[in-house]
């Protein structure tokens, strides 16, 4: 028995994509605009999606354009249907030559700055037809990305687990030790994590990893407070070492690619033992359409080092 459904009834992919910019643009007239159409284009969409559905989507008013029950589950649905179509695209389009098309990369903030200015360069040169679409956040909102299909792959800091997600290491990050120069420390040739314990040590905010991998790296609670401040960035950490707040910890790509220098009288000093206190790697949805490519991706990152 055929139980597929009448054509009629299937909702076009534009009728899908002007449903998902309806959600989130919460108007016709913006919605339109997103998707490059007139507002009464992407009004009749909407009206023949509905007739093809049997069910009422979005309730019309004054003040905009609101999602119903009925229209929340069918966007929803139709974001993870475009994005299955676009994977389609890509991966068909990459089966001749990988890497080549867009590809879609997120980066932590504490990696982004350090490594991209050297990696894209050579990623143009290897890969002359990529065309690469890049996005900062933090490593959970990266890895939800990954998960919903917005992104192909992330460089993140490891070890992080995450159900679902897949990784490959690209190359192992030193921490260094940052101070005022005038700091007692700073003349030191035989620090250890042993010395940060009675300092105050800065950190970044909660929700960055390297907040967690500074805390274990030098064994530190991971309750530890210094000072009633959370820096939002490393240049942010790093200026405020240099106005005597505190001292921290720097990762070595960072300090490489001259963070310190944006600050005066900070001196930057390695540990006796040095400390790796992450990984850089490569993020990707297990099993996804690109994950041959996220894998040669770090491959080529690793050159880098």
């Amino acid at each position: 028995m055929d139980e597929r459904l009448p054509a009629s009834s299937m909702p076009t992919l534009r009728q899908l994509q002007f449903l998902t910019a309806l959600r989130a643009e919460g108007s016709f007239v913006a919605a339109a605009e997103a998707v490059g159409v007139t507002q009464p284009t992407l009004s009749a969409g909407i009206k023949d999606l509905e007739a093809a559905l049997g069910a009422v989507l979005v309730e019309r008013g004054r003040l905009g354009a609101v999602l119903t029950p009925a229209g929340e589950e069918a966007a929803e649905r139709a974001a993870r249907a475009i994005g299955e179509v676009e994977d389609l695209v890509r991966a068909v389009q990459a089966a001749g030559e990988p890497l080549s098309g867009v590809f879609r990369l997120g980066a932590i903030p504490t990696i982004a700055p350090f490594l991209l200015p050297k990696a894209l360069p050579l990623l143009k040169r290897r890969f002359p037809k990529l065309r690469l679409q890049l996005r900062e956040d933090l490593t959970a909102r990266l890895l939800d990305h990954l998960r919903t299909r917005t992104l192909d792959a992330a460089l993140i800091a490891l070890p992080y687990e995450a159900p679902g997600i897949a990784t490959a290491p690209v190359a192992e990050d030193e921490f260094l030790f940052l101070c005022p120069d005038d700091h007692p420390l700073a003349r030191r040739n035989d620090l250890s994590p042993e010395h940060l314990k009675t300092e105050d040590v800065l950190l970044l905010e909660d929700g960055h990893c390297l907040r967690d991998h500074a805390l274990a790296a030098c064994r530190l609670p991971t309750h530890r407070r210094s000072a009633d401040v959370g820096a939002t960035s490393l240049h942010t950490l790093v200026q405020m070492v240099g106005g005597g707040m505190g001292v921290t910890l720097l990762p070595k790509i960072a300090a490489e690619a001259g963070a310190a220098a944006a600050a005066n009288h900070v001196a930057v000093r390695p540990f006796a033992e040095p400390i790796v206190g992450r990984s850089i790697g490569i993020a990707w949805r297990e099993g996804g359409q690109r994950e041959d490519e996220a894998r040669m991706l770090a491959n080529v990152l690793k050159e880098l080092f």
